[in-house]
């Protein structure tokens, strides 16, 4: 029987242990599929893409809804803000999941890589970035930036997914000026709307290893519960520093697989 039938013990731990990590990161300042996802593709090289990203969906979608709700009673972020947001984030990824089926594996690092050091290299440039919440728009101005922001990142989501968090906290930090707790509170509302997004599309497929994906989303669950409150409690210059520590790990790890370091 093969592993994508029946996963050994070692495989399902490796796979809850990445889950957690990946569970407590993304709650903290986005990313998670960037452990998840690589996690997946080395235990299982033989899965389709497409049941890879939907297996790493429905890990996702478990910690996206622990941490938002965690975010909302501990943050209080602007639902005003949040639920447009959200609401366009699920339609791209429904529409970035149609293209993610024809997506090839070997195209996943070299678009991640390139979204990472441009994102990465901004935010320590600028070391103010995200310290304190000073919108630059207010009003209707404000609900529509946010609802692109969701949108274009939600297609990016339902057609590759890792990082899909990092980039939300990026673009609402420095294009709309949030500091960074306030930041992930929004973000994880909109991660969560584009993993229910893209599991729309890829779960009546038929492309979910569902064995695999419960203990995800088992391990994601605690991770992101977790991360969450660790958030809250240390606050915008904690996360800001997890961030480009992730950012900085992730960019080295994906450019030595390319390089061919390991």
């Amino acid at each position: 029987m093969s592993a994508l039938a029946d996963p050994t013990p070692t495989l399902i731990a490796v796979v809850a242990v990445a889950g957690f990590v990946a569970g407590w990161v993304d709650a903290v300042v986005g990313g998670g599929g960037l452990i998840q996802l690589p996690a997946l593709l080395l235990a299982f090289p033989g899965a389709a893409p497409a049941q890879l990203l939907a297996t790493n969906k429905l890990g996702s979608i478990a910690g996206t809804t622990t941490a938002s709700i965690t975010y909302y009673r501990r943050v209080r972020p602007d639902l005003r803000t949040a639920f447009p947001m959200a609401a366009l984030a699920y339609l791209g990824a429904v529409g970035g999941a149609f293209i993610g089926l024809h997506i090839p594996k070997s195209a996943f690092n070299p678009i991640i890589l390139v979204l990472l050091v441009a994102v990465g290299a901004y935010t320590v440039l600028k070391p103010s970035l995200g310290t304190a919440t000073a919108l630059r728009w207010d009003g209707a101005r404000h609900t529509a930036a946010a609802a692109g922001i969701g949108f274009v990142i939600g297609v990016y989501d339902g057609a590759l997914g890792p990082g899909t968090g990092s980039f939300m906290v990026f673009a609402l930090v420095g294009l709309l000026g949030y500091a960074f707790l306030q930041a992930s509170a929004k973000a994880k509302i909109a991660n969560l709307a584009t993993n229910l997004g893209a599991l729309t599309v890829f779960a009546p497929g038929g492309h979910v290893l569902w064995k695999v994906g419960l203990v995800l989303a088992a391990a994601n669950l605690l991770g992101g519960y977790a991360g969450a409150r660790t958030a809250v409690r240390l606050g915008s210059r904690f996360v800001r520093w997890v961030f480009i520590a992730i950012v900085s790990a992730f960019t080295i790890r994906i450019g030595g697989t390319l390089l061919g370091l390991w």
